[in-house]
């Protein structure tokens, strides 16, 4: 009993990563080498996968010829790599310091946090104005418009009129 089966090493791999002179692919990003519209050299632009946009760029050497870039090669595209996903890193940790907001005030049985988190949604934006007490006890809850402006003494007036919504 024979069957036909294709020859599997002969076979090339679509999904094998492209490693070329301008363009490098691993550890979920591509590397792009493009030539710079400003002036007359190269950038190369870092791409993570399933990303529509680059999350760099930046620019590029050129080649000995002083007219093509300089080719990728895996040392490059690592360091590369680990700056892109510094970037995201820096970018995710800023707009989570624009949406999650705390202050401590103090009230009558201690220390309290205040913390606004804000719900960047296109359709209905909002936010949550909530209070703990020093053992992580939540206090209370209320929605706020996204545009509440988190202070000591936005929440210490909150404390003070009962956590009513302000």
């Amino acid at each position: 009993m024979s069957a036909d089966y294709p020859d599997t090493e002969q076979q090339q791999d679509d999904d094998a990563p492209i490693q070329e002179a301008r363009v490098w692919q691993g550890n979920g990003w591509t590397a792009r080498v493009i030539k710079n519209d400003d002036d007359e050299g190269w950038a190369v632009a870092m791409i993570k996968d399933g990303e529509p946009e680059p999350a760099l760029v930046g620019p590029w050497t050129m080649g000995r010829d002083k007219k093509n870039p300089k080719p990728l090669d895996v040392n490059a595209f690592n360091t590369l790599v680990k700056t892109a996903n510094e970037v995201i890193r820096r970018h995710e940790q800023q707009l989570h310091a624009q949406l999650h907001k705390n202050v401590f005030v103090n009230g009558d049985d201690g220390q309290v946090k205040v913390c606004l988190d804000i719900v960047p949604d296109e359709d209905d934006p909002y936010a949550t104005l909530s209070a703990f007490d020093p053992y992580g006890e939540e206090l209370a809850r209320v929605r706020v418009a996204p545009t509440f402006k988190l202070s000591v003494a936005s929440a210490s007036a909150w404390m003070d009129n009962g956590y009513r919504k302000p």
